[in-house]
Order: structure tokens, then sequence, then C-alpha cells
């Protein structure tokens, strides 16, 4: 059995599937072949020695390919990259599937078999394989680090000869794996941090690491599945926007990380709120795509800044992270590719609680159920238009 790992080609992206010692653990442990493209690991700082050493054979791109029976990636792949693989090719990586609806029609079309790592489920037993968290992690930590070096004021208390500087306030908007560690790191350099979520369950872990959560004086809640946030009626919505707009005034750094998976993200910050701000203020928007984010002054990868307000939309804060992005990335993956081999040979089983809801495409069918109701709903739109 060949697993295949090749070098990102996506604007930005500097991550690499698989790191040299997660090569040695399947070559070595679990008698796997793993071919990986030359300079795949520059950018994340492992070089192809390395990987030599830890048992890789090292090629182009083609000669990577050959054979291959399992590709592993980072980001969605090109639909123009598939048209090399032979039918039944296992391909494994972020696929988004909401996101890049081509991408997943030439997964199908070629009868290519996917496992997408935003559907692994999170369950306990799929801990290991939640890349979505493991990468969000880090998210929120570079979110802060960015916000607090474009700031162009401190964030600690300074009690000095030459006077006493209070310290800064962040506030932050979402309280996932990605706020949950931005908040960490805000008060790590610290800043006071307040905290908002519409699920009150994570109101506890907030106040456990010394940040106060924003409570309205009428309920604002919406639970979603899998530990996501669901969405808020309209008037819930407003009561949301009011506690928000009574508490960003004196922020001197917003991070945002309100996401509902397959939908637009709801937006949090209105230009009452940016004007509101102190000028050099900061807001991190990490929702931040074409279709809007949580700040309506937000582009994806841009820089924007409103009546003095910098606004900044990153969309790929892991990969500014890369080597430790792509060591934790690489155990997310190779445990799941683990899953489906069975003494050196892939074995998938569809049944498997965590294969089953993880797999997009298998033998010309799009099996993920969402998706394929968005691409039936796209496709009819298209024909009515």
């Amino acid at each position: 059995m060949k697993v295949a790992v090749l070098r990102e080609t996506g604007a930005g992206e500097r991550r690499v599937a698989l790191v040299p010692a997660l090569v040695s653990e399947l070559v070595d442990r679990h008698s796997l072949t793993v071919a990986v493209e030359a300079g795949c690991g520059a950018s994340s700082q492992y070089s192809d020695e390395e990987y030599a050493a830890a048992g890789a054979q090292i090629g182009d791109r083609a000669s990577t390919l050959a054979d291959a029976t399992v590709v592993l990636r980072v980001a969605p792949p090109d639909p123009v990259d598939l048209e090399s693989l032979p039918r039944g090719t296992v391909v494994i990586g972020f696929l988004a599937p909401f996101d890049h609806p081509a991408g997943v029609r030439a997964l199908a079309a070629g009868g290519l078999t996917s496992f997408a790592m935003e559907l692994v489920p999170r369950t306990t037993r799929a801990q290991r394989m939640d890349a979505l968290s493991s990468q969000a992690n880090l998210a929120g930590y570079k979110a802060v680090l960015l916000g607090a070096d474009t700031l162009g004021r401190i964030l600690p208390m300074f009690m000095t000869a030459a006077g006493t500087i209070r310290p800064g306030k962040v506030l932050v908007l979402g309280a996932g794996v990605a706020g949950l560690q931005a908040i960490a790191t805000a008060r790590r350099l610290g800043a006071r941090v307040e905290a908002f979520d519409v699920r009150p369950a994570v109101k506890e872990q907030v106040e456990s690491l010394g940040a106060s959560f924003l409570v309205a004086e009428e309920e604002v809640a919406a639970e979603g599945e899998g530990g996501y946030a669901g969405a808020l009626s309209e008037e819930q919505h407003q009561r949301e926007l009011d506690l928000i707009a009574a508490h960003i005034h004196d922020a001197d750094i917003v991070v945002t990380t309100a996401r509902i998976p397959g939908r637009r993200a709801p937006e949090l910050i209105t230009p009452d709120m940016l004007a509101s701000m102190r000028a050099g203020s900061v807001v991190i928007d990490m929702a931040a795509s074409e279709e809007g984010g949580n700040c309506c002054a937000s582009r994806p990868d841009e820089t924007v800044v409103v009546e003095g307000v910098t606004v900044l939309g990153p969309t790929n804060l892991p990969s500014s992270l890369a080597h430790h992005a792509s060591q934790m990335y690489a155990r997310n993956i190779a445990t799941l590719l683990l899953e489906m081999v069975d003494e050196g040979e892939l074995s998938l089983d569809f049944d498997n609680d965590i294969l089953g809801p993880a797999c997009l495409t298998h033998d010309g069918v799009v099996r993920h159920g969402p998706t394929r109701e968005r691409l039936d709903a796209s496709a009819e739109e298209t024909t009515d238009g």
C-alpha cells in the first residue's frame, strides 16, 4: 500500500500533510510505503533528507503519484490535479465540501474515494483525528499575536517611574476552540478579556481562563450539533448585537471566531459598532470569506481601515505557523489513515463510526448528505437560470 504526499501549491499554503516522524511510524510499524514529492516540507522546515532518513521515497510529482493507493493533502486539490488519479484512489485532506463544489464534483466524477478532515465527527474516539480543532487552536493563538502586533498600544499593565499604563482590553466573540485559545493567549499577554458565545455551556470554560463572560438581560442561546453554535432567531440576534455594542466601544482588540457550518458567518460587528471604537483599535475577523465575515468591513486576506480601526481578515492563520501546524495535522491525518488500514492493506468500512461520516465521495457518488443536497440545489438554480 503506497501513500503519496504532495507539495501544496495553493496560494499562501505552507503546511505539509505528513511530517518525517509520522513517516517512520507508517513505514516501520505499519509496513506502508510512503512517497513524498521533493520539497514538500520545505516551507514548514522539514527537509527531504529528514524524509529520506525516515524511510520515505523522494521523487517528482509524477513518480510520487504513480501507483499510489492513498494521497494525503492539506488544502483542497485543484480539480486539474485530480485528473491523473485512477478511479478508486483515496484522497484525504481538507476538502472544503461546502465552499468548493467544483472540487467535490471532480472527486465524484473521477471515481475517487475522498475523506474530508472537516467531516470527522467530534466524538471522543475521533479526538486524535480532529484537525479542525488542532488547527483552530493555533489560529486562535496567532490571531491575538497578530492583533497585538498591529495594535499601537501594549496589552499588559506597566507600572514604572514614568507612570502606570492600564492593561488593554480584548473582546473575543465565539468561545469554541479558536476563541478559547485566543482568550488564553490574550490573558498570557496581560490583557483584560471579555468573551461572548451563544452557547451558555461554555461560560465555565471562559471564566476558568480568567475572562469575563458577557450575559444578556434576556437569554441569547443557540446550541448546534457537534459542539458548534446554531443559528439565532432574528430577535435573539438583535439582542446579541445590543450586548456586543455595549462592550465593544472600549476594546483594544476584538477577535471574532463565529461560524455556522454550511451557512454564511453571522455579522456581529456593524458599521455603528466600528464607529464607536477608538482609533487605533484592531479587529481580527477569523470568519472572513468572500461571502462576508463577522465584521461588516472585513475582506478575506486583506487589511481594511475604517475610521481609524484596522480590520484584518486572515483566512489561513495555521499556515503562518507551518512547522507545528504540520506536526499536529500530520498526527490527525495519519490516525485517520490508520483507521482504514488492516495489516498493511487498505480496508474501507463505511459502517465505521468515523470513516462513514467522514467520507465525502465514493464510487462516483457524493456520500455526504448535506454536501449532496447543496450541489443538487446549485444545479437546479443553474438550470433555472
